[in-house]
């Protein structure tokens, strides 16, 4: 049996009263990886995983002494999620992610999820860096093992606002690496399907691997309310008058059929989408980071 760490120490509603970012970001990967530490899952942490002969350019730090005195021969230390890798978040800062309707914000899940998974990734040695778009580049953090606080200090004064263009964004996100690594995106997606797979696409023909967060509130996957009421489009400005209680079946079947082609599409080209609710535990996408994190290192 699986124990998974404290749901409290989890959950966004709790996490919400934390305004202090960095705070939030450690209280969730190390409540996170108590409950890893306990878990008989194997494999998503750097655990020891075999030995293999020594190669020039190999650091010598991580030959096992102990070994080369029995067989007068040097071999390292192989550990399983062992990448350095450089991991670019991109995080959508459109208006559309400002929305909430409970507690947290896409938004502000957004944020504490990049944070505790930069948080996460730093403890793994990789290379971290951050993009914030809406329209255009808003921030830009370049990858480094030392950028860790400028990170969470840039996500921490950042701010949803403008219309989305996903597309461009992600390529020009993608130039900051100098060699393949990780893109983790996280966004409410509302672009046609067909234009996320071409923009995540491209990314994956530079020889990036790429997972992308689809965030939610459980109101824009519901469309709750039985009384007439005018939305109004957080981007455009655009004011409709609905009745929830009648378009609420055709509206649900449309947006399931955009989370079913975005699966589809995006699984074609090989990239981990995770679709999730903001009041969802965050180690709902812990776990598929490092899940993507462990078939990385055995790929390379």
């Amino acid at each position: 049996m699986t124990v998974t760490a404290p749901a409290a120490m989890l959950d966004p509603a709790l996490l919400a009263r934390i305004g202090d970012l960095p705070l939030l970001a450690r209280t969730v990967v190390d409540g996170f990886m108590h409950g890893l530490h306990r878990s008989r899952r194997v494999g998503l942490s750097l655990d020891f995983a075999e030995h293999r002969a020594y190669q020039p350019g190999d650091d010598i730090r991580r030959i096992d002494w102990r070994v080369y005195g029995r067989t007068d021969r040097h071999f390292v230390k192989e550990y399983e999620a062992d990448t350095n890798a450089t991991v670019i978040f991109a995080l959508d800062a459109s208006a559309s992610m400002d929305f909430a309707s409970g507690p947290i914000t896409k938004f502000h899940y957004g944020r504490v999820l990049t944070a505790s998974l930069a948080w996460l990734s730093q403890r793994q040695g990789d290379r971290i860096g951050l993009v914030t778009f809406s329209e255009d580049l808003i921030d830009v953090v370049p990858p480094s093992t030392r950028h860790l606080q400028l990170l969470l200090h840039t996500l921490g004064r950042s701010r949803a606002a403008g219309a989305g263009r996903f597309a461009p964004i992600l390529e020009r996100a993608a130039r900051l690496m100098s060699r393949a690594g990780i893109v983790v995106v996280i966004s409410d997606c509302y672009e046609d399907p067909a234009l996320v797979q071409h923009s995540v696409g491209a990314l994956r023909g530079r020889g990036h691997d790429v997972v992308l967060f689809h965030v939610h509130d459980p109101a824009e996957r519901d469309l709750p309310g039985d009384a007439p009421i005018t939305y109004e489009d957080a981007e455009s400005g655009e004011r409709l008058p609905l009745r929830p209680e009648v378009l609420r079946p055709k509206y649900q079947a449309e947006v399931e059929a955009h989370r079913r082609e975005l699966a589809r599409l995006l699984g074609q080209d090989r990239v981990d989408y995770v679709p999730l609710l903001t009041t969802q535990p965050l180690d709902v996408a812990l776990h598929a980071y490092l899940e993507n994190r462990l078939a990385t290192s055995r790929v390379r």
